[in-house]
Protein backbone atom coordinates (compact mmCIF):
# COMPACT_ATOMS: atom_id res chain seq x y z
CA UNK A 1 0.00 0.00 0.00
CA UNK A 2 2.79 2.74 1.14
CA UNK A 3 4.71 1.57 -1.99
CA UNK A 4 1.19 2.36 -4.48
CA UNK A 5 0.77 5.84 -2.28
CA UNK A 6 4.54 6.91 -3.24
CA UNK A 7 4.63 5.37 -6.81
CA UNK A 8 1.20 7.60 -7.42
CA UNK A 9 2.56 10.79 -5.47
CA UNK A 10 5.73 10.56 -7.74
CA UNK A 11 4.08 10.73 -11.07
CA UNK A 12 2.12 13.40 -9.14
CA UNK A 13 5.65 15.79 -9.35
CA UNK A 14 5.18 17.03 -12.32
CA UNK A 15 2.09 19.11 -11.59
CA UNK A 16 3.44 21.00 -9.43
CA UNK A 17 5.55 23.03 -12.53
CA UNK A 18 2.91 22.09 -14.58
CA UNK A 19 -0.86 23.48 -12.92
CA UNK A 20 1.10 26.91 -12.52
CA UNK A 21 2.07 27.15 -15.78
CA UNK A 22 -0.98 26.18 -17.18
CA UNK A 23 -3.27 28.39 -14.93
CA UNK A 24 -0.35 31.62 -15.57
CA UNK A 25 -2.21 30.99 -19.33
CA UNK A 26 -5.04 30.82 -18.07
CA UNK A 27 -5.02 34.20 -16.22
CA UNK A 28 -3.60 35.79 -18.98
CA UNK A 29 -6.15 34.91 -21.77
CA UNK A 30 -8.82 35.42 -19.24
CA UNK A 31 -7.79 38.78 -17.31
CA UNK A 32 -10.62 39.02 -14.83
CA UNK A 33 -9.72 40.06 -11.72
CA UNK A 34 -11.55 38.24 -9.01
CA UNK A 35 -10.11 34.80 -10.95
CA UNK A 36 -6.63 36.28 -10.98
CA UNK A 37 -6.63 36.54 -7.30
CA UNK A 38 -8.30 33.24 -6.34
CA UNK A 39 -5.22 31.75 -9.00
CA UNK A 40 -2.41 33.79 -7.67
CA UNK A 41 -3.25 32.97 -4.15
CA UNK A 42 -4.95 29.64 -4.12
CA UNK A 43 -2.57 28.15 -6.58
CA UNK A 44 0.43 28.52 -3.77
CA UNK A 45 -1.69 27.81 -0.96
CA UNK A 46 -2.52 24.31 -3.42
CA UNK A 47 1.40 23.82 -3.29
CA UNK A 48 1.66 24.16 0.33
CA UNK A 49 -0.98 21.63 1.13
CA UNK A 50 1.01 19.32 -1.70
CA UNK A 51 4.03 19.71 0.10
CA UNK A 52 2.80 19.09 3.38
CA UNK A 53 1.30 15.60 2.19
CA UNK A 54 4.92 14.95 0.80
CA UNK A 55 6.46 15.38 4.11
CA UNK A 56 4.01 13.17 5.60
CA UNK A 57 5.00 10.49 3.13
CA UNK A 58 8.75 11.02 3.38
CA UNK A 59 8.00 9.80 7.15
CA UNK A 60 8.27 6.41 5.82
CA UNK A 61 9.43 6.86 2.37
CA UNK A 62 12.95 9.00 2.14
CA UNK A 63 12.38 9.97 -1.73
CA UNK A 64 10.44 9.59 -4.18
CA UNK A 65 11.52 9.83 -8.47
CA UNK A 66 9.74 9.90 -11.50
CA UNK A 67 11.53 9.63 -14.98
CA UNK A 68 9.80 12.01 -17.46
CA UNK A 69 8.61 10.73 -20.51
CA UNK A 70 9.74 6.82 -19.37
CA UNK A 71 13.00 6.99 -20.83
CA UNK A 72 15.93 5.04 -18.96
CA UNK A 73 17.04 5.94 -15.89
CA UNK A 74 20.07 8.03 -15.35
CA UNK A 75 18.91 9.79 -19.45
CA UNK A 76 15.59 10.74 -18.76
CA UNK A 77 14.92 14.31 -16.64
CA UNK A 78 14.10 13.06 -13.25
CA UNK A 79 11.41 14.99 -11.12
CA UNK A 80 12.42 13.52 -7.31
CA UNK A 81 11.15 15.08 -4.01
CA UNK A 82 12.84 14.70 -0.51
CA UNK A 83 11.90 15.83 2.64
CA UNK A 84 14.60 18.91 2.02
CA UNK A 85 12.46 19.87 -1.48
CA UNK A 86 9.34 19.44 -0.44
CA UNK A 87 10.19 21.30 2.93
CA UNK A 88 11.13 23.75 0.50
CA UNK A 89 7.74 23.87 -1.29
CA UNK A 90 6.31 24.23 1.74
CA UNK A 91 7.84 27.19 2.98
CA UNK A 92 8.03 28.97 -0.81
CA UNK A 93 4.48 28.23 -0.99
CA UNK A 94 3.73 30.01 1.89
CA UNK A 95 5.40 32.89 1.67
CA UNK A 96 4.26 33.08 -2.19
CA UNK A 97 0.59 33.49 -0.85
CA UNK A 98 1.71 36.12 1.88
CA UNK A 99 3.30 38.25 -1.31
CA UNK A 100 0.65 37.74 -4.07
CA UNK A 101 -2.04 38.19 -0.96
CA UNK A 102 -0.19 41.56 -0.32
CA UNK A 103 -0.38 42.28 -4.24
CA UNK A 104 -4.14 42.34 -4.05
CA UNK A 105 -4.61 43.93 -1.37
CA UNK A 106 -2.48 47.25 -2.51
CA UNK A 107 -4.20 46.57 -6.10
CA UNK A 108 -0.53 45.60 -7.61
CA UNK A 109 -2.23 42.48 -8.92
CA UNK A 110 -4.43 44.89 -11.41
CA UNK A 111 -1.13 45.84 -13.40
CA UNK A 112 -1.07 43.89 -16.57
CA UNK A 113 -0.10 40.13 -15.98
CA UNK A 114 1.24 40.65 -12.74
CA UNK A 115 -0.95 37.42 -11.39
CA UNK A 116 0.09 35.20 -14.40
CA UNK A 117 4.06 36.47 -13.85
CA UNK A 118 3.55 35.25 -10.67
CA UNK A 119 2.19 31.73 -11.59
CA UNK A 120 5.06 31.29 -14.15
CA UNK A 121 7.82 32.64 -11.77
CA UNK A 122 6.35 30.06 -8.98
CA UNK A 123 6.54 27.39 -11.68
CA UNK A 124 10.09 27.94 -12.21
CA UNK A 125 10.68 27.62 -8.56
CA UNK A 126 8.83 24.53 -8.18
CA UNK A 127 10.78 22.78 -11.05
CA UNK A 128 13.92 24.09 -9.66
CA UNK A 129 12.99 22.50 -6.20
CA UNK A 130 12.01 19.42 -7.70
CA UNK A 131 14.22 18.46 -10.86
CA UNK A 132 17.11 15.97 -10.43
CA UNK A 133 19.61 17.36 -13.32
CA UNK A 134 21.99 20.30 -13.66
CA UNK A 135 20.74 21.34 -16.57
CA UNK A 136 17.33 21.03 -15.99
CA UNK A 137 18.14 23.26 -12.82
CA UNK A 138 19.28 25.84 -15.32
CA UNK A 139 16.40 25.69 -17.07
CA UNK A 140 13.96 26.17 -13.92
CA UNK A 141 15.66 28.91 -12.87
CA UNK A 142 15.93 30.67 -16.53
CA UNK A 143 11.50 30.12 -16.08
CA UNK A 144 12.23 31.93 -12.52
CA UNK A 145 13.99 34.60 -13.74
CA UNK A 146 11.88 35.51 -17.31
CA UNK A 147 8.41 36.28 -15.66
CA UNK A 148 10.84 38.51 -12.66
CA UNK A 149 12.17 40.77 -15.09
CA UNK A 150 8.72 41.54 -16.24
CA UNK A 151 7.24 41.74 -12.57
CA UNK A 152 10.02 44.67 -12.40
CA UNK A 153 8.66 46.57 -15.21
CA UNK A 154 5.27 46.27 -15.22
CA UNK A 155 5.45 47.10 -11.49
CA UNK A 156 7.58 49.91 -11.30
CA UNK A 157 8.37 53.51 -12.23
CA UNK A 158 11.15 54.72 -14.35
CA UNK A 159 13.58 54.42 -11.38
CA UNK A 160 12.68 51.16 -11.05
CA UNK A 161 13.27 50.31 -14.75
CA UNK A 162 16.72 51.23 -14.63
CA UNK A 163 17.30 48.89 -11.29
CA UNK A 164 15.49 46.41 -13.30
CA UNK A 165 18.14 46.76 -16.29
CA UNK A 166 21.28 46.09 -13.27
CA UNK A 167 19.10 43.32 -12.07
CA UNK A 168 18.62 42.02 -15.54
CA UNK A 169 22.41 42.40 -16.78
CA UNK A 170 23.54 40.40 -13.18
CA UNK A 171 20.95 37.92 -13.88
CA UNK A 172 21.67 37.16 -17.73
CA UNK A 173 25.82 37.00 -16.59
CA UNK A 174 25.37 34.57 -13.83
CA UNK A 175 22.96 31.92 -16.04
CA UNK A 176 25.93 32.29 -18.45
CA UNK A 177 28.09 31.13 -15.88
CA UNK A 178 25.66 28.67 -14.91
CA UNK A 179 25.28 27.03 -18.31
CA UNK A 180 29.18 27.32 -18.42
CA UNK A 181 29.23 25.32 -15.08
CA UNK A 182 26.77 22.32 -16.64
CA UNK A 183 28.61 22.80 -19.52
CA UNK A 184 31.96 21.66 -17.83
CA UNK A 185 30.40 19.15 -15.28
CA UNK A 186 28.65 17.30 -18.90
CA UNK A 187 32.27 17.49 -20.45
CA UNK A 188 34.12 15.99 -17.64
CA UNK A 189 31.70 13.40 -15.85
CA UNK A 190 29.57 12.51 -19.24
CA UNK A 191 25.95 13.35 -17.19
CA UNK A 192 24.42 16.20 -15.62
CA UNK A 193 22.33 13.56 -13.53
CA UNK A 194 22.21 14.65 -10.03
CA UNK A 195 22.15 10.72 -9.16
CA UNK A 196 25.17 9.88 -11.25
CA UNK A 197 26.83 12.63 -10.33
CA UNK A 198 26.86 11.56 -6.50
CA UNK A 199 30.66 12.15 -5.33
CA UNK A 200 31.94 12.27 -8.91
CA UNK A 201 34.09 15.55 -7.16
CA UNK A 202 35.04 14.11 -4.55
CA UNK A 203 36.55 11.69 -6.62
CA UNK A 204 37.99 13.31 -10.01
CA UNK A 205 39.40 16.86 -10.26
CA UNK A 206 38.11 18.07 -13.05
CA UNK A 207 34.58 17.51 -12.02
CA UNK A 208 35.14 19.22 -8.39
CA UNK A 209 36.24 22.33 -10.93
CA UNK A 210 33.58 21.96 -13.25
CA UNK A 211 31.08 21.28 -10.00
CA UNK A 212 33.27 24.50 -8.45
CA UNK A 213 31.58 27.46 -11.28
CA UNK A 214 28.32 26.15 -10.52
CA UNK A 215 28.40 26.73 -7.00
CA UNK A 216 29.76 30.05 -7.75
CA UNK A 217 27.03 31.05 -9.96
CA UNK A 218 24.61 30.11 -7.39
CA UNK A 219 26.45 32.20 -4.54
CA UNK A 220 25.73 35.40 -6.90
CA UNK A 221 22.32 34.33 -7.33
CA UNK A 222 22.19 33.78 -3.54
CA UNK A 223 23.29 37.06 -3.11
CA UNK A 224 26.17 36.35 -0.89
CA UNK A 225 29.64 38.35 -0.33
CA UNK A 226 31.63 39.55 -2.38
CA UNK A 227 29.31 39.43 -5.18
CA UNK A 228 26.04 40.39 -3.18
CA UNK A 229 26.04 44.45 -4.24
CA UNK A 230 23.03 43.79 -6.90
CA UNK A 231 21.04 42.50 -4.17
CA UNK A 232 20.62 45.14 -1.24
CA UNK A 233 20.15 47.77 -4.47
CA UNK A 234 17.92 45.89 -6.89
CA UNK A 235 15.49 44.87 -4.48
CA UNK A 236 14.56 47.76 -2.45
CA UNK A 237 13.83 49.53 -5.17
CA UNK A 238 11.11 47.12 -6.35
CA UNK A 239 7.78 47.34 -4.42
CA UNK A 240 7.57 46.09 -1.25
CA UNK A 241 4.97 43.16 -2.68
CA UNK A 242 7.71 42.22 -5.32
CA UNK A 243 10.31 42.39 -2.92
CA UNK A 244 8.65 39.98 -0.66
CA UNK A 245 8.07 37.61 -3.75
CA UNK A 246 11.93 37.36 -4.67
CA UNK A 247 12.87 37.44 -1.29
CA UNK A 248 11.28 34.22 -0.71
CA UNK A 249 11.79 32.59 -4.01
CA UNK A 250 15.13 33.64 -5.57
CA UNK A 251 18.15 33.29 -3.55
CA UNK A 252 16.42 30.81 -1.21
CA UNK A 253 16.05 28.63 -4.41
CA UNK A 254 19.40 29.56 -4.85
CA UNK A 255 20.91 28.21 -1.47
CA UNK A 256 18.77 25.24 -1.98
CA UNK A 257 20.55 24.39 -5.18
CA UNK A 258 23.91 25.12 -3.65
CA UNK A 259 22.95 23.14 -1.13
CA UNK A 260 22.34 19.91 -3.02
CA UNK A 261 25.07 20.74 -5.04
CA UNK A 262 27.40 20.71 -2.90
CA UNK A 263 26.72 18.00 -0.91
CA UNK A 264 25.36 15.96 -4.31
CA UNK A 265 28.83 16.11 -5.62
CA UNK A 266 30.98 16.69 -3.05
CA UNK A 267 30.83 14.32 -0.39
CA UNK A 268 32.40 11.06 -0.85
CA UNK A 269 29.33 8.55 -1.47
CA UNK A 270 29.93 6.26 0.92
CA UNK A 271 30.21 9.06 3.89
CA UNK A 272 26.95 8.67 4.85
CA UNK A 273 25.64 6.40 7.79
CA UNK A 274 22.20 5.95 9.25
CA UNK A 275 23.04 8.87 11.46
CA UNK A 276 25.20 11.18 8.63
CA UNK A 277 28.81 11.79 8.86
CA UNK A 278 30.04 10.25 12.29
CA UNK A 279 31.61 12.90 14.16
CA UNK A 280 31.03 16.85 13.48
CA UNK A 281 32.97 17.97 10.41
CA UNK A 282 33.66 14.98 8.92
CA UNK A 283 32.50 16.62 5.66
CA UNK A 284 35.01 17.53 3.86
CA UNK A 285 37.63 15.04 4.63
CA UNK A 286 41.12 17.34 5.18
CA UNK A 287 42.72 15.91 2.00
CA UNK A 288 39.59 15.99 -0.36
CA UNK A 289 38.81 18.47 -3.20
CA UNK A 290 36.28 19.68 -1.13
CA UNK A 291 38.41 21.22 1.58
CA UNK A 292 40.02 23.46 -0.55
CA UNK A 293 36.24 24.73 -1.65
CA UNK A 294 35.36 24.69 2.12
CA UNK A 295 38.09 26.99 3.27
CA UNK A 296 37.04 29.65 0.80
CA UNK A 297 33.33 28.93 1.45
CA UNK A 298 33.98 29.32 5.31
CA UNK A 299 35.90 32.59 4.49
CA UNK A 300 32.96 33.74 2.55
CA UNK A 301 30.33 32.71 5.20
CA UNK A 302 31.93 35.26 7.84
CA UNK A 303 32.33 37.80 5.78
CA UNK A 304 28.97 37.45 4.53
CA UNK A 305 27.23 37.60 7.85
CA UNK A 306 29.49 40.46 8.77
CA UNK A 307 29.18 42.60 5.97
CA UNK A 308 25.40 42.17 5.89
CA UNK A 309 24.96 43.15 9.32
CA UNK A 310 27.40 46.20 9.16
CA UNK A 311 25.62 47.50 5.65
CA UNK A 312 22.50 47.31 7.64
CA UNK A 313 24.08 50.47 10.05
CA UNK A 314 24.05 52.54 7.04
CA UNK A 315 20.83 52.30 5.27
CA UNK A 316 18.68 55.17 5.11
CA UNK A 317 15.34 53.51 3.90
CA UNK A 318 13.70 50.81 5.80
CA UNK A 319 13.73 48.09 2.97
CA UNK A 320 17.25 48.79 2.74
CA UNK A 321 17.65 47.43 6.20
CA UNK A 322 15.76 44.20 5.51
CA UNK A 323 17.85 43.67 2.15
CA UNK A 324 20.96 43.72 4.08
CA UNK A 325 19.69 41.44 6.60
CA UNK A 326 18.75 39.03 3.65
CA UNK A 327 22.61 39.17 2.80
CA UNK A 328 23.46 38.41 6.78
CA UNK A 329 21.09 35.42 6.50
CA UNK A 330 22.59 34.29 3.76
CA UNK A 331 25.65 33.53 5.83
CA UNK A 332 24.01 32.34 8.39
CA UNK A 333 22.28 29.49 6.25
CA UNK A 334 25.58 28.32 4.26
CA UNK A 335 27.14 27.84 7.74
CA UNK A 336 25.94 24.54 7.67
CA UNK A 337 27.62 23.85 4.50
CA UNK A 338 30.95 24.80 5.43
CA UNK A 339 31.06 22.56 8.90
CA UNK A 340 29.03 19.42 6.97
CA UNK A 341 27.55 18.05 10.31
CA UNK A 342 24.41 16.35 10.90
CA UNK A 343 23.58 19.70 13.48
CA UNK A 344 24.87 21.76 11.46
CA UNK A 345 22.91 21.58 8.00
CA UNK A 346 19.88 21.10 10.08
CA UNK A 347 20.73 23.96 12.05
CA UNK A 348 21.13 25.65 8.93
CA UNK A 349 18.00 24.73 7.16
CA UNK A 350 15.83 25.43 10.15
CA UNK A 351 17.89 29.24 10.10
CA UNK A 352 16.12 29.20 6.37
CA UNK A 353 13.03 28.38 6.86
CA UNK A 354 12.94 31.10 9.96
CA UNK A 355 14.05 33.84 7.61
CA UNK A 356 11.46 32.87 4.71
CA UNK A 357 9.33 33.45 7.19
CA UNK A 358 10.34 36.69 9.07
CA UNK A 359 11.23 38.19 5.93
CA UNK A 360 7.84 37.79 4.31
CA UNK A 361 6.31 39.31 7.55
CA UNK A 362 8.95 42.43 7.70
CA UNK A 363 8.50 43.06 3.55
CA UNK A 364 4.80 43.14 3.78
CA UNK A 365 4.01 45.38 6.78
CA UNK A 366 6.81 47.57 5.56
CA UNK A 367 5.04 47.58 2.50
CA UNK A 368 1.96 48.16 4.24
CA UNK A 369 3.60 51.04 6.08
CA UNK A 370 4.88 52.81 2.86
CA UNK A 371 1.38 52.54 1.44
CA UNK A 372 -0.16 55.14 3.69
CA UNK A 373 2.26 57.13 4.59
CA UNK A 374 4.08 57.60 0.93
CA UNK A 375 7.38 56.68 2.61
CA UNK A 376 10.17 53.81 4.00
CA UNK A 377 12.65 56.50 4.82
CA UNK A 378 14.00 55.90 8.16
CA UNK A 379 13.77 59.69 10.11
CA UNK A 380 10.39 60.41 8.11
CA UNK A 381 8.84 57.93 9.71
CA UNK A 382 8.81 58.86 12.60
CA UNK A 383 6.19 58.42 15.94
CA UNK A 384 4.57 55.35 14.09
CA UNK A 385 4.12 53.06 17.60
CA UNK A 386 2.06 55.69 19.08
CA UNK A 387 -0.22 55.63 16.02
CA UNK A 388 0.11 52.20 14.49
CA UNK A 389 0.33 49.54 17.68
CA UNK A 390 -0.39 46.41 15.60
CA UNK A 391 2.47 47.52 12.76
CA UNK A 392 5.24 48.30 15.80
CA UNK A 393 3.97 44.89 16.99
CA UNK A 394 4.77 42.93 14.03
CA UNK A 395 8.20 45.19 13.33
CA UNK A 396 8.97 44.39 17.13
CA UNK A 397 8.81 40.87 16.84
CA UNK A 398 10.37 40.67 13.11
CA UNK A 399 13.24 42.77 14.51
CA UNK A 400 13.76 40.41 17.48
CA UNK A 401 13.39 37.29 15.31
CA UNK A 402 16.43 39.21 13.01
CA UNK A 403 18.58 39.20 15.87
CA UNK A 404 17.73 35.83 17.13
CA UNK A 405 15.88 36.87 20.36
CA UNK A 406 12.42 35.41 21.89
CA UNK A 407 9.30 34.59 21.07
CA UNK A 408 10.23 34.19 17.50
CA UNK A 409 11.85 31.30 15.48
CA UNK A 410 15.34 32.79 15.30
CA UNK A 411 15.69 32.33 18.55
CA UNK A 412 16.09 28.46 17.71
CA UNK A 413 17.65 29.14 14.68
CA UNK A 414 20.76 31.23 15.89
CA UNK A 415 20.98 28.86 18.96
CA UNK A 416 21.34 25.64 16.82
CA UNK A 417 24.01 27.49 14.68
CA UNK A 418 25.60 28.28 17.75
CA UNK A 419 25.67 24.94 19.20
CA UNK A 420 26.94 23.34 15.72
CA UNK A 421 30.02 25.17 16.18
CA UNK A 422 30.46 24.84 19.48
CA UNK A 423 30.13 20.98 18.59
CA UNK A 424 32.81 21.81 15.50
CA UNK A 425 34.98 23.50 17.72
CA UNK A 426 35.36 20.42 19.66
CA UNK A 427 36.74 18.42 17.00
CA UNK A 428 40.11 17.65 15.63
CA UNK A 429 38.95 18.41 11.90
CA UNK A 430 37.36 21.54 11.91
CA UNK A 431 38.07 22.97 15.57
CA UNK A 432 39.04 25.85 13.79
CA UNK A 433 36.17 26.80 12.39
CA UNK A 434 34.13 26.40 14.63
CA UNK A 435 35.61 28.89 16.69
CA UNK A 436 35.65 31.34 14.15
CA UNK A 437 32.11 30.81 13.07
CA UNK A 438 30.92 31.44 16.88
CA UNK A 439 32.56 34.48 16.64
CA UNK A 440 31.02 35.56 13.69
CA UNK A 441 27.68 34.95 14.54
CA UNK A 442 28.05 36.82 18.14
CA UNK A 443 29.35 39.81 16.10
CA UNK A 444 26.84 39.62 13.44
CA UNK A 445 24.33 39.32 16.40
CA UNK A 446 25.51 42.26 18.03
CA UNK A 447 25.63 44.76 14.86
CA UNK A 448 22.91 43.59 14.15
CA UNK A 449 20.90 44.21 16.81
CA UNK A 450 22.39 48.19 16.85
CA UNK A 451 21.08 48.35 13.32
CA UNK A 452 17.92 47.54 14.19
CA UNK A 453 17.51 49.29 17.34
CA UNK A 454 18.45 52.42 15.08
CA UNK A 455 15.88 51.82 12.78
CA UNK A 456 13.08 51.05 15.76
CA UNK A 457 14.22 54.80 16.85
CA UNK A 458 14.31 56.25 13.65
CA UNK A 459 10.83 54.88 12.38
CA UNK A 460 8.64 53.85 15.69
CA UNK A 461 9.89 55.85 18.20
CA UNK A 462 10.37 59.36 17.99
CA UNK A 463 8.09 62.47 17.77
CA UNK A 464 4.68 61.79 16.45
CA UNK A 465 4.76 62.67 12.17
CA UNK A 466 3.29 66.13 10.91
CA UNK A 467 2.77 65.51 7.55
CA UNK A 468 2.85 62.22 5.12
CA UNK A 469 3.13 61.88 1.23
CA UNK A 470 -0.56 60.63 -0.37
CA UNK A 471 -0.17 57.28 -2.16
CA UNK A 472 1.14 57.51 -5.77
CA UNK A 473 0.74 55.48 -8.64
CA UNK A 474 3.34 53.25 -9.71
CA UNK A 475 6.01 53.67 -6.96
CA UNK A 476 6.06 57.50 -7.71
CA UNK A 477 6.29 60.49 -5.07
CA UNK A 478 2.49 61.35 -4.06
CA UNK A 479 1.76 64.94 -2.92
CA UNK A 480 3.08 66.04 0.63
CA UNK A 481 -0.07 66.76 2.97
CA UNK A 482 -0.81 67.47 7.11
CA UNK A 483 -1.29 64.49 8.90
CA UNK A 484 -4.84 64.08 10.38
CA UNK A 485 -5.88 61.31 12.87
CA UNK A 486 -7.71 59.58 9.88
CA UNK A 487 -4.66 58.00 8.06
CA UNK A 488 -4.00 54.77 9.20
CA UNK A 489 -2.71 51.66 8.16
CA UNK A 490 -5.65 49.92 6.83
CA UNK A 491 -5.79 46.07 8.80
CA UNK A 492 -6.22 44.41 5.90
CA UNK A 493 -2.54 45.73 4.42
CA UNK A 494 -1.36 43.60 7.81
CA UNK A 495 -2.80 40.51 7.44
CA UNK A 496 0.01 38.88 5.73
CA UNK A 497 2.58 40.04 8.03
CA UNK A 498 0.33 39.07 11.11
CA UNK A 499 -0.13 35.70 9.57
CA UNK A 500 3.71 35.48 8.96
CA UNK A 501 4.54 36.13 11.98
CA UNK A 502 2.18 34.20 13.99
CA UNK A 503 4.09 31.07 11.92
CA UNK A 504 7.31 32.49 13.31
CA UNK A 505 6.00 33.03 17.05
CA UNK A 506 4.25 28.73 16.54
CA UNK A 507 7.85 27.77 15.60
CA UNK A 508 9.31 29.18 18.47
CA UNK A 509 6.48 27.32 20.76
CA UNK A 510 6.72 23.90 18.35
CA UNK A 511 9.96 23.97 17.16
CA UNK A 512 10.21 20.04 18.08
CA UNK A 513 7.48 19.63 15.17
CA UNK A 514 10.10 20.83 12.32
CA UNK A 515 13.23 19.67 14.54
CA UNK A 516 12.46 16.26 12.84
CA UNK A 517 11.64 17.57 9.37
CA UNK A 518 15.37 19.24 9.17
CA UNK A 519 17.03 16.58 10.45
CA UNK A 520 15.50 14.34 7.90
CA UNK A 521 17.13 16.56 5.07
CA UNK A 522 19.79 16.98 6.64
CA UNK A 523 20.00 13.03 6.66
CA UNK A 524 19.04 13.06 2.78
CA UNK A 525 21.80 15.44 2.13
CA UNK A 526 24.76 13.47 4.07
CA UNK A 527 23.29 10.35 2.72
CA UNK A 528 22.67 10.34 -0.92
CA UNK A 529 22.08 6.29 -1.13
CA UNK A 530 18.23 6.83 -1.21
CA UNK A 531 18.40 9.53 -3.44
CA UNK A 532 20.62 7.68 -5.81
CA UNK A 533 18.21 4.50 -5.48
CA UNK A 534 15.03 6.34 -6.35
CA UNK A 535 16.49 7.76 -9.16
CA UNK A 536 18.35 5.45 -10.63
CA UNK A 537 16.30 2.07 -10.16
Amino acid sequence: MTADLASTAASLLPLFVAVPLLLAGVSAVTRTTALDRILSIGVPVASLAGAIWLLTLHQSTPVIATAVGSYEAGIAIPFVSDSLSALMLAVTGLATAAATWFLSLTGEDRYRFVPALALMLMSGVNGALLTGDLFNLFVFVEVMLLPSYALIAVTGSWRRLGIGRMFVIINLVTSITLLMGVGLVYGAAGSVNLAVLAGAAAEDPQVAVAATVVLVALAIKAGVVPVHGWLPRAYPATSAGIMALFSALHTKVAVYALFRVWFTLFAPADSGTAEGPTTAGAFPAPDSPAAVVAVVMGVVVLVTMLVGAFGSLGEKRLRGVLAFQMTAGMGHILIGAVLGSPAAVAAGLFYLVHHVITMASLLTTAGAVEHTYGTGTLGRLTGLMHRERLAAVLIALGLLSLAGLPPTSGLWGKLGLMTASAEAAGSAESGSWGVLLIVGVLASSVVTLIALQRLWGRSMAGAPMTTYRDLAPAGGRGELKEMTESVRIPGRLLAPGVVMMTVSVALFLGAGALMPVVQDAAHGLLDTTDYVEAVLR
